[in-house]
């Protein structure tokens, strides 16, 4: 969860790390750190909080030194205070790490017995009195690492500073992802290439159970047993100019406002221009020996699964289960002999998604890599890699991650379904018209973005909220739920609109806003029913539909929103559009902070 850097420069290395951190902030904010090695010693500056706390401190108190190590931090072991900010020092070594050192109990016990004080109740500084007490038994900072890492269990990665070695870092990950980027005379190591974008493009990715020297002249790699290997230089995809809000208030503004791009360029991933057709990546290249598909994820990427769930079966003909990744990898699992899995992150780096893909492949699946992220450790571990092209996304509460991965997961679909005969060339055609046009669509509904602000503000005031929907709307109405939680705090729950009367039923009374989405597709009928019974109990109904939805159902509707005619297919990609709005004006009308809700991070790198 947590974000690092690590900087070897011929400049103050403060600035550049505040810089990155402010890049990485998306993965924590509880409190953030830097140290730097000045006239051969550690210096130290640390803040609870999210780091325009730090920068007030630097303010006051400014580091010096053009070697140092940085962090943001979402806290897991110990409360986030000053105290358990990093950078953890222990003697002459500090550290910043992202993950979780499992056997971190066993370690300390050891550690106190010999005689060494903690100043905090965080797994990350054992590691720090570890390798201190190896260096002052005499052995090198290097020598130091390859004694420390055999003994350390857990999914991490972080980055170590040493005093009197200025031109030295130490950096390792197992299951966490690090980056390093290699410059002029310069050297640099972050949690991803979004961070050191502004530093250099020259990036490095280590490898599971690597660990790194780093020093302004190069670096070294070696595996976990010692051997030193070498890891291939890559130029980075992501650009500083990439970074940015522009005149929005906020990331989650301007990335709900660029998906008719993202959503466009996504297209061009999965539909040949040329041609005009659904194209399909291994390994489902061979799409008449896919026996089944698994989808992996988490969090909205998972609802984006569930959605892809009903165009698997009913577009491409092909048994498919959406998977909680967090379920799947600890179960065991029984799939079929010719299965594919799909793995779905955003980042490509979420530990139970990363977790899952393992397990589909001892299992015997191939797999697909579904991400944003081209280096990404999920790109990188799969089969077969199909980019989302959403460009960076900052803000916690995913939004056009998830309509690029619907919109990749159709495209999957209509190549499936015509490859595997299971609908005709005219049929294939017209849904891929279908998904051609969504960008328009969607750009048609943010400019009406005003006519959602009287709902919100009702959506703000509400102690509880449901949202229901049938079939392809049942996946929305999940995230519309989600994405109100995240970020404002209200108590809100997503429902196939059958099971209301199974239960949430007895939730409803007029204080209750429910929101229904209901495009005028093969269950709307029944929707329309629920929404009755809805009313029927002094619900207020906020309903989500087309112009013949609107015609059948509108004057029963405290609050309408007409959304444009589209395809039934394709429909979960617009109206995923109005839930992130609402959900995003009420945070705004709350003043709780949409970008990075309180108890969340961007990339979930602990399990």
């Amino acid at each position: 969860m947590c974000g690092i850097v690590g900087v070897l420069s011929a400049q103050p290395a403060a600035p550049l790390m505040m810089d990155a951190l402010r890049r990485l902030e998306y993965r924590g904010y509880d409190s953030a750190g830097l140290a730097t090695v000045t006239g051969g010693t550690l210096a130290r500056r640390r803040a609870a909080g999210k780091l325009a706390a730090l920068q007030e401190v630097l303010e006051r108190d400014p580091l010096a030194g053009m070697s140092g190590i940085g962090h943001t931090r979402w806290a897991t072991h110990g409360p986030p205070t000053v105290e358990n900010a990093h950078p953890h020092v222990a003697g002459r070594v500090a550290v910043v790490h992202n993950g979780i050192i499992e056997n971190h109990a066993a370690l300390r016990a050891e550690l106190v017995a010999a005689g060494a004080t903690f100043e905090s109740t965080t797994d990350t500084e054992v590691v720090a009195h570890l390798l201190d007490r190896e260096i002052a038994d005499g052995v090198s900072p290097e020598q130091a690492m390859a004694r420390v890492m055999p003994r350390l269990t857990g999914a991490f990665a972080f980055v170590v500073l040493v005093a009197g070695q200025e031109d030295l870092l130490l950096a390792a990950r197992r299951a966490s992802p690090l980056a390093i980027g290699l410059g002029d005379g310069a050297a640099f190591v972050g949690s991803d290439a979004v961070a050191l974008a502004p530093l250099t493009r020259r990036i490095v990715y280590l490898e599971d159970g690597d660990w790194a020297v780093l020093r302004r002249s190069g670096v070294q790699v070696f595996t976990g047993d010692g051997t030193q290997v070498i890891r291939r230089e890559q130029v980075s995809t992501v650009s500083a100019a990439m970074i940015g809000k522009g005149n929005y208030r906020h990331f989650m503004e301007k990335e709900i406002h660029d998906q008719p791009e993202a959503i466009a360029h996504t297209l061009h991933a999965v539909i040949d221009p040329g041609t005009g057709s659904a194209t399909l990546p291994p390994p489902l290249d061979d799409a008449l020996g896919v026996a089944k598909i698994t989808i992996l994820a988490a969090g909205t990427s998972f609802y984006a699964g569930l959605t892809a769930r009903y165009w698997m079966e009913s577009i491409a003909g092909i048994a498919c289960e959406a998977e909680l990744a967090s379920e799947f990898r600890d179960r065991r699992a029984v799939l079929p002999a010719g299965g594919v899995a799909i793995a779905v992150s955003q980042s490509g780096e979420s530990l139970d998604t990363l977790m899952a893909l393992r397990n589909a492949k001892s299992l015997g699946q191939r797999v697909l890599a579904l991400v944003n992220v081209p280096e990404s450790t999920i790109a990188r571990e799969a089969d077969g890699v199909l980019l989302t092209r959403a460009g960076p996304e900052f803000g916690v509460a995913s939004t056009k991650a998830f309509t690029a991965q619907l919109t990749a997961f159709l495209g999957l679909a209509i190549a499936l379904g015509a490859a595997r005969g299971h609908i005709d060339e005219g049929e294939a055609l017209r849904l891929v018209i279908a998904l051609e046009g969504v960008p328009g669509r969607v750009a048609t509904v943010l400019e009406a973005e005003e006519r959602y602000l009287p709902i919100a503000r009702d959506l703000a005031r509400a102690r509880d909220v449901l949202y229901l929907g049938r079939g392809l709307s049942y996946p929305i109405a999940l995230e519309g739920a989600l994405k109100l939680k995240e970020i404002t705090y209200v108590h809100a729950e997503g429902y196939a609109a059958g099971e209301m009367k199974h239960g949430p039923i007895a939730l409803i009374d007029e204080h209750v806003p429910v929101i229904i989405v209901a495009p005028s597709d093969g269950w709307f009928d029944k929707t329309a029913s629920n929404m009755a019974e809805v009313r029927a109990r002094g619900g207020r109904v906020v309903l989500l539909t087309d112009a013949a939805g609107a015609e059948a159902l509108g004057e029963g509707a405290d609050h309408l929103v007409i959304l444009p005619d589209v395809a039934a297919e394709v429909a979960p990609i617009l109206y995923a559009i109005p839930v992130q709005l609402l959900a995003y004006l009420a945070a705004v009308e709350k003043g709780t902070d949409a970008d990075q809700p309180r108890n969340l991070a961007k990339s979930v790198t602990v399990e």
